[in-house]
């Protein structure tokens, strides 16, 4: 995969659909990997007529790791520089979770880049909304696995605590797309760096009010780790946003609410 230099770090990243069609950039979550970008996700992107670009955050996946603190201001940052490394001008913006964070923060940031918006399983910032269940806020604190084997079932514990009602994938599913993220990068103290980066960060509530392109906010409705009310309040504080419940969903993508985030994005970046 390509390497772009931006703001002072590497990023990682790949594209997916046809050259000179508006680009739609995808930005994960909290130790998250571009490979936690569902391929029909971003190929149902790319069929609407998306040059999709996911990328690994700094401090993730092959992406360079820093030494120093950061915000979310600063991976904001990061993603602008990787639109300028690619030549791009203004881009729809799609983020889940932690990603979710950094787009809004890109809106606010930088809005003259930004087409439209999209924010999954994400939350404002507001310590009063969004909060995590003490078994998911225990999975973010947990200590670093000492072995492959320990990292795998950690991982599928996890995806089974955080995970959707009735959208489960089975065993064998959960523990290949386990194998495949440690076996691609394994990085536990760059997480660490991106939760302080959370943490550190102040409440973007004020500042969404300004945001003024077209924005969906998309939420599932079990969500443990980033409660709904986080969602609500994003879409809320955001002039005109649409905010689409997904029921039974937790913290995830599940292949069967593929089709209606694809919807809900598509129709939202016509918007623009």
């Amino acid at each position: 995969m390509p390497r772009a230099r931006s703001n002072g770090v590497e990023l990682e990243y790949e594209t997916m659909g046809r050259a000179g069609d508006p680009v739609m950039l995808l930005i994960m979550g909290l130790g998250a990997q571009l490979i936690d970008w569902p391929d029909e996700l971003c190929a149902g992107l790319a069929g609407e007529g998306y040059l999709v670009v996911r990328y690994d955050n700094r401090d993730a996946g092959l992406s360079s790791g820093v030494e120093v603190s950061y915000v979310m201001a600063d991976l904001a940052a990061d993603a602008v520089g990787l639109l300028d490394a690619l030549g791009v001008e203004r881009a729809h913006l799609v983020g889940a979770s932690m990603g979710g964070m950094i787009a809004q923060q890109v809106a606010i940031d930088h809005p003259d880049r930004v087409r439209s918006l999209c924010s999954i399983m994400s939350t404002t910032g507001d310590r009063s909304v969004g909060q995590s269940t003490p078994a998911a806020t225990a999975v973010l604190l947990r200590p670093p696995a000492t072995s492959r084997d320990e990292a795998i079932a950690g991982s599928i514990a996890a995806a089974r605590l955080l995970g959707s009602i009735g959208f489960d994938a089975s065993d064998d599913a959960l523990r290949r797309r386990a194998e495949r993220k440690y076996d691609r990068a394994y990085r536990p103290d760059g997480t660490q760096r991106q939760l302080a980066a959370v943490y550190a960060s102040p409440d973007r509530t004020g500042a969404l009010s300004k945001v003024t392109v077209p924005t969906v906010v998309l939420h599932g409705t079990l969500d443990p780790l980033i409660d709904i009310s986080g969602g609500r309040a994003t879409a809320d504080a955001i002039p005109g946003a649409e905010f689409v419940a997904l029921p039974g969903v937790g913290h995830g993508i599940p292949a069967d609410v593929i089709p209606v985030m694809v919807a809900a994005i598509s129709r939202t970046a016509r918007g623009a």
